[in-house]
């Protein structure tokens, strides 16, 4: 029976996190951001070389950082460049919930032109988490109706 080229149950794109300390990652991810791990592959000491949750229909892999592999957390680069967009059920209580397990308020939960109510954390490790609820079905003229400066 031939191998499908995408693991079941596996999205095209999925995000591969690092950092230093891929362990407490996976434990913070689980209660700040309601992740389920689905896997862990030990690395040397008490480290983590792979790990997976699921959040959703969505799956975060992540890795210890490792100067090796060229492999490094946004605290190297001074930040990062990329964010991660997560949507949920209740957008202010998820909110809350990722700052009360550490996370670092950047931007809270507002209404957004384009429909969604949204507002950006950055987790323990340096990644940017833009954490929404869709609240309204707006289409493209009308987004951009709203964003202009007559508004």
């Amino acid at each position: 029976m031939p191998v499908s080229p995408i693991p079941p149950g596996y999205p095209r794109v999925s995000p591969y996190l690092v950092m230093p300390d891929a362990r407490r990652a996976l434990a913070w991810y689980a209660e700040a951001l309601g992740a389920e791990e689905t896997m862990r592959l030990p690395g040397p000491g008490d480290t983590v070389m792979h790990g997976e949750v699921r959040i959703g229909d969505s799956v975060v892999m992540l890795g210890e950082q490792n100067a090796d592999y060229g492999a490094f957390g946004p605290a190297h680069f001074g930040g990062t460049a990329v964010s991660l967009v997560l949507y949920v059920e209740d957008v202010d209580a998820a909110f809350a919930r990722a700052v009360a397990a550490g996370a670092t308020a950047e931007r809270p939960p507002a209404d957004q032109p384009y429909g969604d109510r949204m507002g950006t954390i950055v987790d323990p490790f340096g990644h940017r988490w833009h954490l929404a609820t869709h609240v309204e079905d707006v289409g493209v003229e009308e987004i951009v109706r709203r964003m202009s400066p007559a508004g």
